[in-house]
């Protein structure tokens, strides 16, 4: 997916911004880049590879670089950011979340008007100049910005560090999140006359996570709206644009993506999470001696799961931190199953001879959970049961790269649709829809495949329900199908 922080102050900005961006790293695996603004130095940036390192070890010794009271900071899953632009509107630094699905022919487009695209990577558009490119075309910022809202299928929100603050925008439809945190601190510094001198700050940032902003003493002042394009300066914010009406913001930002200390529309993460798994544990009739949580994201539910069903929270599998990465950072497929294994422990003293029900945010191509669900017979679990945070992926997701895959095809269910029908697009309303005999037979399936003792998805109502948000406030696309038609775009955001 990717995420970014932007930050502002009266006074050097840079250690909130390493630490800001640093916030989220977890949303992020392939680059990460900083910029700031000094009127002095003008621009300073920076960009570096995450696939072998992490993001603090990376730019820690280059903090010394970066002067000034403004900068934007980037977790990238796609191209190497952020972009250093001159055009007409003035000089500016833009970072991206987005999934340009017309990359090619928005692209195509630009250079039969004889403009060039310069920043390619591995032989790849670098979509974040592209987007600034579309920026260039408008009259101001804001029109340019609403360019790339009408011209792209699929999201992006962005930050733009211009010459005099930073320009937030919201994707159109809300997919992506941006969070406005705020900070005033009063200080007494003694010089070294022994004179007292009393000097203050204040400062606004938006980031991708609200968790970016409490150990930097920002506090939520709220969120972008779809749509809507907001300036921060150091002492304050101007609304460039209102907020559209309609919003489709992802819900797997509280299933899988979203670090359990966040709040995206004023929800927290975590509290979502055991409230779904609270509502599944009071419906399960399944007879078990514990509950479980597969490390990090499935922990929440498993909470949740313990209380509604009342069985007890026990950690009986445990994450390795101090030397394995996450489980998606390696490029490669197979690593990044042995780096799965290898960060997972089983503790045989808790498993053994029990019925355990553990529970896991989703299941994608599940071939990590096959091979931990072995690892858990193999210390000695009598049952395995599996309880997933959200209802199957039938719908590959067209808005947000959340997942490594790069066809339907790798999704589980895809392979078990087809097996079944000969095509796996057939019938996939029906296998979308929670009780139905197609359902059925496909979750049993799953179950089968991975080895499992039995399986239940959450049903989608439920998950709905523990956002707490309306269902057509909330993308469900990659469970039931259902998304925005952008054709009537142009009709209803701008009348």
């Amino acid at each position: 997916m990717g995420g970014f922080f932007g930050t502002i102050s009266t006074r050097d900005c840079v250690n909130d911004l390493f630490y800001g961006t640093d916030y989220n790293s977890h949303l992020g695996t392939r680059r990460a880049g900083m910029v700031t603004f000094d009127k002095v130095r003008g621009f300073s940036r920076s960009i570096h590879s995450l696939e072998r390192d992490y993001f603090r070890s990376k730019f820690e010794d280059e903090l010394e670089q970066f002067v000034g009271c403004q900068g934007l900071g980037v977790i990238s899953d796609t191209d190497p950011q952020p972009i250093i632009v001159n055009s007409h509107l003035g000089r500016y630094a833009v970072v991206t979340v987005a999934k340009i699905n017309n990359l090619r022919e928005i692209a195509d487009e630009l250079l039969a008007q004889r403009m060039h695209l310069s920043e390619m990577s591995a032989n790849n558009i670098n979509q974040t100049e592209l987007v600034a490119l579309l920026i260039n075309m408008g009259s101001s910022f804001v029109d340019g910005i609403n360019r790339v809202y009408r011209k792209i299928r699929g999201s992006c929100s962005m930050l733009i560090l211009t010459e005099d603050g930073i320009i937030a925008a919201r994707d159109f439809l809300g997919r992506t999140p941006i969070v406005i945190g705020t900070k005033e601190e009063r200080h007494q510094e003694r010089l070294q006359n022994g004179e007292l001198v009393e000097w203050s700050m204040s400062a606004y940032a938006a980031s991708s996570e609200s968790t970016s902003f409490p150990n930097l003493g920002f506090k939520v002042l709220r969120d972008v709206g779809p749509g809507e394009i907001v300036k921060l300066r150091a002492n304050g914010l101007e609304v460039l644009q209102p907020a559209f009406k309609r919003c489709q913001i992802c819900s797997f930002l509280w299933v899988y993506y979203g670090f359990p200390a966040s709040c995206y529309e004023g929800i927290n993460t975590e509290e979502v999470r055991e409230r779904n798994g609270q509502m599944m544990g009071e419906k399960d009739d399944v007879k078990a001696d514990l509950v479980c949580g597969i490390p990090d994201s499935g922990v929440g539910m498993a909470l949740g799961y313990a209380v509604g069903a009342k069985v007890p929270y026990k950690r009986a599998v445990l994450k390795y931190t101090p030397t394995w990465p996450r489980s998606f950072t390696p490029g490669n497929q197979s690593r990044r199953s042995l780096v799965a294994k290898m960060k997972l422990i089983p503790n045989e003293a808790l498993l053994r001879d029990q019925s355990v029900v553990f529970c896991d945010d989703s299941i994608v191509r599940g071939t990590q959970l096959r091979d931990n669900v072995k690892e858990f017979f193999g210390n000695g679990a009598r049952e395995v049961h599996v309880r997933i945070s959200c209802p199957p992926l039938v719908y590959g997701c067209p808005f947000i790269g959340f997942t490594s895959s790069k066809s339907d095809m790798e999704l589980i269910t895809r392979q078990i649709i087809r097996d079944f029908e000969g095509d796996d697009r057939a019938n996939l309303e029906k296998y979308a829809q929670t009780g139905t005999p197609e359902y059925e037979r496909m979750v049993k399936e799953i179950a089968r495949r991975l080895g499992l003792s039995s399986l239940k998805f959450a049903r989608l109502e439920d998950l709905v329900a523990s956002i707490g948000l309306p269902k057509d406030k909330v993308c469900t696309h990659c469970f039931d199908g259902s998304s925005y038609d952008q054709s009537n775009f142009e009709a209803e955001f701008f009348g």
